[in-house]
């Protein structure tokens, strides 16, 4: 498989003095295009501050993250936005859908800030709540629509503008089981037909298993 991601030496440290907390201690990883991958490890073990480095949320301390051989951290704030919009999908435990406007519109929202047109945006969007088995809940509002049919609509916003990479923390976390696993079999599925790289946090390691990979992280470090 052709390699998407390379972590290299990823160093990450919260606050200063005696209250200084290292959340990564030199994590060396390779994630391959296509794949699907599993990060597990108790509370605190740095699964959602790797997340977040991989998604450009958050800057590392020291080393280096290469998205397909460029040192993305070398970018500056406005050119890592618009990267981050571009080719990163976020799947969050919470759906973080703005209540005042329906699913269609929810989708749409990565296609405006790219400035793609209303009406290109409004097509891509119906295509993918279609394709996440939302086709006739495209004027329903956040508070309209059940749990699971919200986090459709947060995959749907995630994968509108096609990216390259899904990145998913505790996707599955505020669903019940049923839910969740329906949840998670539309992240596989959508990883297998549309060729997006998977990268899902979860405390869930009956779903974790499930997965082709798993990274197991302990304190910090990668427990190889």
């Amino acid at each position: 498989m052709k390699e998407l991601i390379r972590v290299e030496q990823l160093y990450k440290s919260f606050g200063n003095g005696a209250k200084r907390v290292e959340a990564l201690k030199g994590i060396d990883l390779t994630f391959y295009q296509g794949e699907s991958v599993a990060i597990v490890g108790a509370s605190g073990a740095g699964k959602t501050t790797l997340l977040h480095i991989l998604g450009t949320i958050d800057r590392p301390t020291s080393g280096k993250v290469f998205y397909e051989g460029k040192d993305i951290f070398t970018m500056g704030e406005k050119e890592l936005a618009h990267f981050r919009n571009r080719e990163i999908g976020f799947v969050f435990q919470f759906h973080h859908l703005l209540p005042e406007f329906n699913a269609l519109e929810n989708t749409m929202m990565p296609c405006l800030i790219q400035g793609i047109s209303k009406k290109e945006a409004a097509l891509r969007a119906e295509a993918i709540l279609a394709t996440v088995g939302l086709k006739d809940r495209l004027t329903h509002k956040p508070g309209e629509l059940s749990g699971g049919e919200q986090q459709r609509v947060a995959v749907a916003r995630a994968l509108v503008l096609e990216p390259k990479v899904l990145l998913a923390d505790e996707p599955t976390g505020n669903l019940d089981t049923k839910t969740g696993e329906a949840i998670f079999t539309l992240l596989r599925e959508l990883n297998q037909e549309k060729g997006v790289t998977l990268i899902m946090v979860t405390h869930n390691l009956k779903l974790a298993g499930e997965l082709p990979r798993q990274i197991h992280l302990v304190d910090g470090k990668v427990n190889s």
